[in-house]
This record gives structure tokens, sequence and C-alpha cells, in this order.
């Protein structure tokens, strides 16, 4: 097989096999995540919790499944650290707990944001097959090319149209987000703004991965074109400006990968890609130049009311606020969630402790967040080297752009509060271990061989 998603020439393929239960569990908690918010805007407000609690059951069941037939110890190094840490988080949830600092509730609740969607990513990396992987990374791409023309619909349609509903049903002008006044802030089939900006996130190294990909048919490049427009809209009129910086850094670390990591023969035919992906670029901004304008009116009224690198910092390692109230035993594990405030108040349209996901987790957690934060920069630190080495060694940017979002997914996603965020980045971490699972992955197999 080819190197990953690159243009390397391949071997025969394998005989195809079938999609396997740990992907069809995987596919049904990605599916969930993202349409979730869609049946609670405009089918069934209600149906929220029993939806979340058909995905944390399939996420369960999938890391069971895992374990039952093996797979967790053919992966023993990674299994046996996470088994370590959540020993570690349950003994100090329950020292909360004796402390007084937390309840019973919260502590499941928080255990279910700290390790349930970390052991369901382990879980789903040791156990998919090479068909689940592929079926994962084309059910992004459609889900993209879906996304778009919603997208497209809602930044069009006024702020009061019931397309641009947003969270907890709210159908009045007031309680919509917008960019200026008029142009809403996208928020796709999530009932938030953070979700559509999230997914955006997660779908940005699989884009530009099937772009990189060696496509035997001409259907291959139709149906990559395709999901890289869609990508290309869906961030133009996103209104986000998480969803315009991050998305365009990808691209850019995208055609910087692209020429860099391919090999020597092949730099002629990857500058024509990048130079076509470019002109690209250059059309559709020029199609929704009114969405740029709006979008930069936006960042110009935000530079005027914050100062844009103390928001990074923020973002990156929490408010001010944090640092001069956390304690060394930590408010609680979950009590920060906003499912945890829906139980304690009826709401769950704030965080209780910090915005910032590092902030929110050293108030949780105390000295147990300290922790976590360190713990997260290794992983990273780790995970970033050796996708490099894999890049270089498939001459692929793939691997370096999926850990590139994972790093900043990892430090940034409200994982520990939010509920999307927490499953999406569940998904992000499968794909990145997956990586290294099967890091010559053919998303454009050829015919299976007879042998």
């Amino acid at each position: 097989m080819s190197a990953v998603l690159s243009s390397a020439p391949p071997r025969a393929a394998s005989r195809p096999q079938a999609l396997s239960r740990a992907g069809q569990l995987f596919l049904a908690v990605f599916i969930i995540v993202v349409y979730e918010g869609a049946v609670r805007k405009w089918v069934a407000s209600a149906a929220s919790l029993p939806l979340i609690g058909l995905r944390d059951l399939c996420a369960a069941w999938l890391i069971f499944y895992a374990w039952k037939r093996g797979y967790l110890r053919q992966q023993m190094k990674i299994t046996v650290a996470l088994f370590a840490w959540s020993l570690i988080v349950f003994g100090w949830g329950l020292l909360q707990l004796a402390a007084g600092q937390s309840s019973p509730l919260i502590f499941i609740i928080g255990l279910r944001f700290w390790l349930l969607y970390t052991w369901f990513a382990v879980a789903a990396a040791a156990s998919m097959n090479e068909t689940d992987y592929r079926a994962a990374i084309l059910t992004a791409a459609w889900m993209m090319i879906l996304m778009a023309p919603l997208a497209v619909l809602q930044h069009y349609s006024p702020p009061g149209a019931w397309i641009n509903v947003q969270l907890e049903g709210s159908d009045d002008e007031e309680g919509i987000f917008t960019v200026v006044v008029g142009v809403v802030r996208t928020t796709g089939t999530f009932s938030f703004t953070s979700g559509y900006a999230t997914f955006m996130g997660l779908v940005a190294p699989l884009v530009f991965g099937l772009l990189s990909a060696r496509k035997p048919r001409n259907k291959h490049y139709l149906f990559a074109t395709a999901v890289f427009i869609a990508f290309l809209v869906g961030a133009l009129v996103s209104g986000s400006r998480t969803a315009v910086i991050s998305s365009g850094l990808m691209f850019m670390a995208y055609l910087l990968g692209r020429l860099v990591f391919s090999r020597m023969q092949q730099k002629p035919a990857a500058a024509v890609g990048v130079v076509m992906a470019l002109v690209l670029v250059g059309i559709f901004a020029t199609f929704f130049r009114d969405a740029i304008d709006v979008t930069q009116t936006r960042f110009e009224q935000a530079s005027e009311a914050e100062d844009f690198w103390g928001r990074v910092r923020t973002i990156l390692v929490g408010e001010q606020h944090v640092f001069e109230t956390v304690n060394w035993l930590g408010g609680g594990v979950g009590f920060g969630s906003n499912l945890a405030n829906f139980v304690r108040t009826g709401s769950s349209g704030y965080f209780a402790l910090a915005e910032s996901e590092g902030g929110r987790i050293l108030l949780e957690g105390g000295l147990l967040g300290f922790l976590y934060v360190g713990l997260k920069v290794l992983v990273i630190v780790i995970g970033l080297f050796k996708s490099f080495r894999l890049s270089m060694k498939t001459h692929s940017p793939y691997p370096v752009l999926v850990w590139l979002t994972a790093a900043l997914a990892i430090l940034s996603w409200p994982s520990s509060g939010q509920l999307t965020a927490n499953g999406l980045l569940g998904i992000i971490l499968a794909f990145a271990l997956l990586l290294f699972r099967f890091p010559r992955l053919e998303i454009f197999p050829g015919r299976a061989s007879k042998t």
C-alpha cells in the first residue's frame, strides 16, 4: 500500500474487510455527536439527554468490546498508563467527596468528562480495522459536504429564522449569536456556535488528507475537491474567529507540508496541487466576499473590546482569576461542566468555574489539575514528535496535520465541560492514535488482489 494518504505507487490492496463492531460503535458515537444538536433544535429539545445517554452507552460498549476481545491488552503501555491515571482521578475524587468539595452525582459526571472519551479513543484505536478507519474518514468528509449548504443557508437567513435556532431552543432574535447586526454566527447542526467551530477544527486535517491522498480514479479527485470546497465555504460563512483562524493555519500547514514531505520526484506535482488549492481559495473568497467582510468587521470589533494575544493566552493557559483562586484540593472533578451546571441549577448556558479549558481543569482538580495539564503537554510532545517522523517516512503531511489538530484540541477545546467538545475530542484522539496502527492506509484503494 502507499504511504499515508500520499501519492506513492501502491502495492495491491488487501482483500476488503467488513465493518467491525468497533467501527459500527465508533461511527454511531460520531454521528450522534454531530447530529444530536440538530435533533435538539428542530425536532425535540427533550431528546438531548437520551441522545447523550445513547452515545455514552455506545462509547462504553466499545471500551468493553475492546477489553473483552483483548485489543486493549495488545496496546499494553497505553492501557496501563491510562488505567493508572484513572485510579488517580478516582482516588482524588473520593478525597474531594470526603472533604465536602463535591457530591456523588457531580463526581460521576466528572469521571465521565475526565475519563470516558479518553478510554473511548484508546479502545477505538486499538480495535478498529482498516475498513473502519477508512469509513470514519469518509464519514467525516460526507458530513462536511452536507454541513456546507446548511451553513450557507444559515449565514444568509435572518437571525430570527427557524434555521438559526440555537441553545436551549431559543427562537427569538435576541437569543441568537450574531457576527454583526443581521448576520448570524453559523451553528450548522450544532445547538451552539462553539460546536460548529470545533467540528471545523476536527475535519480540517481529514480534508487536507483527502487532498494529498493517492486517487486511482477521476471520481476520487472530484470527491476530494468537493470536500475541500465544502470545508472552504463552511469556514468562510462561519462568522467564528476560532474557525477562521484554525482553518487558515491548518491550510497553510497543509501547503507547507505538501511541499516539504513529498518525495523529490513528486514535488512538481505537489506544487501543482498547492497552486490549484490556492486558486480555489481565491475563487471562493471572491464569491463569498460579503462573508469575509462581515468576519473582518467581527475581528475589528473584537480587537477594540479585548486584546487578541490576551485572548489567546486565556484560551491556552487560563484566566487571571484562576491562578488567584485555585487551591490544592480543587472544587470537585466535574463541577465546572455544563452538565453539572444543569444538574445543580437547571441551566447549561455557562461554565461555573472558568471558560477556558485549562482554567476549569485547575479549579476542578487543584494539584490533580496541574498534573492533568502536565500529562496533556507530554502527550502532545510525544504525538507531534512521532507524527513528524511518520510524515517524513510516508512523505505525507497528514500525520502532522492530525496531531497539530489533536494538540490544539487537547489544549483548548472545552472538553472537560462541554458535551459536544468532549465527544469530538475523543474522535480526534482516535484518529490520531489510528495513525500509528495504520501508517500506510489508502483512503481510495484500488481493486483488491485475488490472493
